[in-house]
C-alpha cells in the first residue's frame, strides 16, 4: 500500500486521473501526475499523459470502458511500482439529499448511488461502474465518494423549491446545484487571492463543456444555475440548459418522442452543438463565426444566457463584488469573456481588454465597481483533500467495503 491517494473523474467517453502525495498534509494541489483517457466507446480511444506522447488504445469493444479502466490502472502501477493507492476518490456528480459530505463507500452507499442514475446519467453510471468494478476486483481497497452537489447544501430551502405540488419536494424532487467540487476550490481559492472582496456578493462562472454559475456569499453557496439534474440553466456544449417545459410536452405529444430520444436531444444533441450543427466547442465556432451564420447565432445565444443568469444571481445577491471566471471556457477564452463582461456594465463590470487578453489573474480596470478575475480550478485537488481528511479523521474498518 503507497502513501498517494488516486483520483478517478469518470465521464461517458472519458476517463481523467490524478495521482496526489498523501504523505504530506494536507495533499500538495499539484499531482505528482495526471492523464486522461479520451474517445472510450468510439474510433481511437487515446491516453493522454502529461509527460508522455499520446497513445491510441486498442479496448476490448464488448466492455471499452472496464478496458479503459484497467489502462489506467497499469498506468498508475507503473508509476507507483505496483503498489495499491491508499484510497481512491471518485467524483460523484450526485448525492441526492442523503449524502452531503464525502463518504467510504460500501454497499448500500453503493445501492443508493445507483438510484440517482436517472438525474445525472452523462457521469452517475460511469463513476459507479468504475467504483463496481474496483470493489470486485479490490474489495479491501478504500473508495471515497465525493459529490458535486456537496458544496451547494448551503442554499436556502426558497432555492431549493420547484412550483411544484410540495409532495415532490418532499420525496426529492428539489434543485440540487452542481460542479460543487469545482466551486469548493473556488471558494478557497479566491479567498486566498483576492482576500475580504472574495467573502462579499461573489458569482462564479464555471464555463466548460458543461456549464453554470454560483452565487456566494462568505464563501457559500447560495444560489446556482443548475437545478434537478445537470440540464438546467446555462446553455452548454450538448445540453440545452434552462428550457420551458412546454417544449417538453410538445416533443412527446406531436414529435411521438420516446424517452430514450428526448433524453439523447437534451443530453448530447443540444446547446452549441445542437444550434449551430458544427461543433460543441466554443473555440471551434470562433474560428468559424465570421463566414457561418448559425455559429454566430450560437455563440450568440451562448452569451446571452450566461449574461441573463449573471443579472438574475446579482438580483438574488443584492449586487456584486467579484466575478470569477474558471474552467475551460472561461480560463481560456478572452474573447468570450470579453463578450460576457461588455453586457454588464450596468453592473458597474469595466474589462482591461490588455489585461483580458493577457492572461491576467486581475482583467477588471482599478476603477471596476466589480473586480473581474480568472482562476483555474483544482476539482481533483480538492476531492484528493476529502479523502485525506476522511482516511485520517478515523479508522476505516475495511470488511465494511466489500459488496454485499
Amino acid at each position: 500500500m503507497s502513501d498517494q491517494i488516486l483520483v478517478l473523474n469518470s465521464g461517458s467517453s472519458s476517463i481523467k486521473f490524478a495521482l496526489f502525495d498523501a504523505s504530506v498534509h494536507p495533499v500538495p494541489r499539484q499531482p505528482q501526475f495526471a492523464g486522461r483517457v479520451e474517445g472510450i466507446g468510439g474510433t481511437g480511444p487515446t491516453l493522454l499523459e502529461a509527460d508522455a506522447p499520446p497513445r491510441v488504445l486498442a479496448l476490448d469493444a464488448a466492455r471499452p470502458y472496464h478496458a479503459a479502466l484497467a489502462e489506467v490502472r497499469s498506468c498508475v502501477e507503473r508509476r507507483t511500482g505496483q503498489h495499491l493507492p491508499a484510497a481512491i476518490v471518485h467524483r460523484v456528480v450526485h448525492g441526492g439529499d442523503k449524502y452531503t459530505a464525502p463518504v467510504c463507500i460500501d454497499a448500500d452507499v453503493l445501492r443508493d448511488l445507483k438510484c440517482y442514475i436517472s438525474l445525472a446519467p452523462l457521469h452517475q453510471p460511469y463513476a459507479l461502474d468504475a467504483i463496481e468494478a474496483l470493489l470486485a476486483e479490490f474489495p479491501s481497497l478504500v473508495q471515497v465518494a465525493c459529490f458535486d452537489t456537496a458544496f451547494h447544501r448551503t442554499i436556502p430551502e426558497v432555492e431549493q423549491m420547484l412550483p411544484l405540488p410540495y409532495g415532490y419536494f418532499e420525496r426529492g424532487v428539489r434543485r440540487y446545484g452542481f460542479h460543487g467540487l469545482s466551486y469548493e476550490y473556488m471558494a478557497m481559492a479566491l479567498a486566498e487571492r483576492h482576500g475580504d472582496v472574495a467573502a462579499k456578493r461573489t458569482l462564479v462562472a464555471h464555463l466548460g463543456s458543461g456549464a453554470s454559475l454560483c452565487a456566494m456569499r462568505e464563501l457559500r453557496s447560495v444560489a446556482t444555475t443548475m437545478g434537478f439534474s445537470a440540464l438546467d440553466g446555462l446553455m452548454m456544449g450538448t445540453r440545452c440548459g434552462s428550457l420551458d417545459a412546454g417544449v417538453l410536452l410538445r416533443l412527446l405529444e406531436v414529435e411521438k418522442m420516446d424517452l430514450a430520444q428526448l433524453t439523447r436531444l437534451l443530453y448530447k444533441e443540444s446547446g452549441l452543438l445542437g444550434v449551430s450543427g458544427i461543433s460543441s466547442s466554443p473555440k471551434a465556432l470562433l474560428e468559424v463565426e465570421h463566414t457561418n451564420a448559425r455559429a454566430r447565432a450560437a455563440l450568440a445565444l451562448y452569451v446571452r444566457r450566461i449574461v441573463r443568469e449573471i443579472g438574475a444571481l446579482a438580483a438574488v445577491l443584492g449586487g456584486l463584488d467579484l466575478l470569477a471566471f474558471t474552467a475551460g471556457v472561461g480560463e481560456r477564452s478572452p474573447e468570450l469573456r470579453k463578450r460576457i463582461c461588455d453586457s454588464l456594465g450596468w453592473l458597474g463590470v469595466d474589462l482591461d481588454d490588455d489585461a483580458n487578453r493577457a492572461g491576467a489573474t486581475t482583467i477588471s480596470r482599478r476603477r471596476s465597481r466589480v473586480r473581474v478575475v480568472v482562476e483555474p480550478t483544482n476539482e481533483e485537488w480538492i476531492a484528493a483533500l476529502h479523502a485525506q481528511r476522511l482516511l485520517h479523521s478515523k479508522p476505516v474498518t475495511r470488511s465494511l467495503l466489500s459488496v454485499a
